[in-house]
């Protein structure tokens, strides 16, 4: 079952840390990172990578001379996605099977213990773009899973249901975001993640209109 009609505003979206504002950016230092893999995203095969395959605790240290402490959804330390409590909770509670969660040992400047942080990995890979319906740029020179949906300038994305189905987030073999449903979309918002100006590092882009 295809989007015969195209791309449909409010139905799906890009989820991804918000970046925007400047600023000094995050404090954080990564003790440990030589111990932990890359990504199943970044992995040949996926399955080496990935936050199943850590066999060490993340031990983070925040140094303010260097920046901020982190937001609620914050990137740029490691691969992953570092997530607060609240908002850990929240996404385990919407889609607990597209998720994947490694509590961090992370201690501030003073030597005290922060308040529970995670890194965090979408788990689940679908191939769901319908490309017929979409308005999207495919690079296919040198791409390891043979093509690459490009966002760049622009680009209106339509999904096939019948592929996402019950599923809230998802990455997909041919792009480099996360996407998620108005269901988890709308959990967020009103959980204040993603709600402007004070996004609480959360950016949510309606995919059909990127």
């Amino acid at each position: 079952m295809t989007n015969e009609s195209g791309p449909r505003s409010g139905q799906f979206y890009i989820l991804r840390a918000d970046m925007r504002g400047g600023g000094r950016g995050h404090g954080v230092e990564v003790e440990n990172e030589d111990e932990i893999p890359f990504p199943a995203s970044l992995s040949i095969p996926p399955e080496a990578g990935g936050l199943a395959n850590l066999k060490v605790k993340p031990r983070l240290r925040h140094e303010p001379r260097l920046g901020d402490m982190p937001k609620d959804l914050q990137s740029g330390i490691t691969d992953y996605w570092l997530v607060s409590e609240p908002l850990k909770q929240l996404l385990a509670s919407v889609d607990p099977e597209g998720f994947a969660f490694v509590e961090c040992e992370f201690v501030l400047e003073s030597g005290a213990t922060a308040a529970p942080h995670y890194f965090c990995e979408v788990t689940r890979v679908l191939d769901a773009v319908d490309l017929a319906s979409s308005k999207v740029k495919v690079l296919t020179e040198g791409y390891r899973n043979g093509k690459y949906y490009s966002l760049a300038g622009g680009a209106r994305l339509a999904f096939d249901a019948k592929v996402v189905g019950a599923a809230h987030v998802f990455v997909t073999p041919y792009t480099a975001d996360v996407f998620c449903d108005r269901t988890l979309r709308d959990a967020l918002l009103e959980g204040g993640f993603g709600m402007e100006p004070v996004t609480r590092g959360v950016r949510l882009i309606d995919a059909a209109d990127i």
